[in-house]
């Protein structure tokens, strides 16, 4: 396939850009949101789970999204720790013959910065992407002329 990754049916709809002529008749609908963190998560891990599902826009997150969610927080931790240790040992390290070499956990440090952005951009959690969502229910209840046309 060519050209832009489309645009998942969900956040569409979230958006409020659905158009029912413009979508996939036969598309899988993902049932249930997504609540639980994985059982075999560490407490951080399931600290950063809960922060992601309590501030991800409502009814997104389905639980056949559990894979790229995992993928992103993950990442997030490992970024944590790589980023901790580098502030400890310097982005420059002695080789064992004494020379300068660039730190190991710069590396991980970019490596997991990608994985995130990546997985969070498919998720709604860049600012780029964030901006594009609209959650309906708040439109109506901020414009009464919206409240009037919902109660007709």
């Amino acid at each position: 396939m060519r050209g832009r990754t489309p645009k998942p049916t969900q956040l569409k709809l979230v958006q409020g850009t659905l158009r029912k002529h413009r979508t996939n008749a036969n598309e899988p609908k993902p049932q249930g949101d997504l609540a639980e963190p994985p059982a075999h998560f560490s407490d951080v891990q399931r600290e950063v789970w809960d922060y992601a599902i309590e501030h991800a826009p409502k009814g997104l997150l389905k639980k056949l999204d559990l894979s790229v969610l995992e993928i992103w927080v993950t990442a997030f931790v490992f970024h944590r720790e790589a980023s901790q240790k580098l502030a400890i040992t310097g982005q420059v390290i002695k080789s064992p013959t004494g020379y300068p070499v660039m730190n190991p956990y710069l590396a991980n440090m970019n490596r997991q910065a990608q994985i995130m952005l990546k997985a969070a951009s498919e998720m709604g959690f860049t600012p780029a992407s964030r901006s594009r969502i609209a959650v309906a229910e708040e439109a109506i209840d901020d414009d009464p002329w919206a409240r009037l046309a919902a109660e007709i």
